[in-house]
């Protein structure tokens, strides 16, 4: 069992940045690929980033060049640093563990705002 908790994310003006984070707990050694993903009112949840267990990363082209994840497989935390905000980004921000037989696991979910 792996749980989840994002924490980091408010209101931001654009252009502006914040920087997310999520704490694993429970069977972390099972955990492979990290990531995050979004979603907006009325949209389907989308994919942001990932990032493997030895920090190889993938990132949209929405926000490529603008956020950076990383990860600190010590502390079982990974970071999602998002900077030259746009509204577009806005939404809830759901932090997502992989393990090595394929099961996911969500965090709760923190809101971003960002305004124009």
């Amino acid at each position: 069992q792996v749980q989840l908790v994002e924490s980091g994310g408010g209101l931001v003006q654009a252009w502006g940045s914040l920087r997310l984070s999520c704490a694993a707990s429970g069977s972390i050694f099972s955990i492979n690929v990290m990531g995050w993903y979004r979603q907006a009112p009325g949209k389907q949840r989308e994919l942001v980033t990932t990032i493997t267990r030895r920090g190889t990363t993938n990132y949209a082209d929405s926000v490529k060049g603008r956020f950076t994840v990383s990860r600190e497989n010590a502390k079982n935390t990974v970071y999602l640093q998002m900077n030259s905000l746009k509204p577009e980004d806005t939404g809830i921000y759901y932090c997502n563990a992989q393990d090595y037989s394929l099961k996911n696991y969500w965090g709760q979910g923190t809101q971003v705002t960002v305004s124009s």
